[in-house]
């Protein structure tokens, strides 16, 4: 099992209804059954369009969800999110398109039903993992981007990992410090002084102290 190192404050966040908590979780017992319907809500959530269907070949698509899964498995867990009525299922000849139970999905399902919508023939791109991209995370975190601050941004990534970039921005916000300046300084502290200077800093508390001595110069400079 791998070790999650928590949510970030720049991702994005699929919605879930209310119901789904009131009146479905307890009722689901089935760890593959919660699996497929929490991942046709991410799924069909970042779709475009009215049409929101995904065939079974648009999920087998998704090799990092089907990891660990069967062809048989997958197809027990979406029958048992339709018999339970969460999914709504068209049957087609590549083994049925699948909905989410909503007003959306409800009026596609039944326009495909009449004939009155046809099904896409090629499959809906993956939507994006969500992976830390320095830009947002400095406009949403800093301040405005800059011409100049993005040729900056795009040295620091060259220079530095996505999560040390993430990860040092967080120091930084967890001081109350919104400066690039001093994110950059706690960069290079970590690579002068390797991984475990970066995770012994991470592991001692944050104190002020050990913020204002070492990073004192970017405490009141721009970002």
């Amino acid at each position: 099992m791998s070790n999650f190192k928590g949510f970030t404050s720049s991702e994005s966040f699929t919605r879930l209804p209310n119901s789904f908590f009131s009146k479905l979780l307890k009722d689901i017992d089935d760890l593959d059954e919660l699996k497929i319907v929490l991942y046709l809500f991410w799924r069909i959530e970042q779709m475009e369009g009215a049409q929101r269907v995904l065939s079974r070949g648009d999920i087998t698509s998704d090799e990092a969800f089907m990891s660990g899964w069967s062809a048989a498995g997958l197809a027990a867990a979406l029958e048992k999110a339709s018999r339970r009525g969460i999914v709504l299922r068209v049957e087609d000849d590549a083994g049925g398109l699948f909905a989410l139970n909503t007003p959306r999905g409800r009026a596609t399902v039944e326009g495909l039903q009449k004939g009155r919508l046809i099904a896409s023939a090629h499959s809906p791109n993956l939507p994006p993992r969500d992976v830390p991209n320095i830009f947002r995370l400095y406009e949403q975190n800093i301040g405005p981007l800059t011409p100049l601050m993005s040729d900056t941004l795009k040295d620091a990534e060259n220079e530095y990992s996505a999560e040390w970039i993430e990860e040092a921005i967080s120091e930084a916000l967890k001081r109350n410090i919104r400066n690039w300046k001093y994110v950059e300084a706690i960069l290079k502290g970590w690579k002068e002084r390797g991984n475990h200077e970066r995770e012994n800093q991470q592991n001692a508390g944050k104190n002020d102290r050990y913020a204002k001595s070492q990073f004192s110069e970017y405490f009141d400079g721009d970002a």
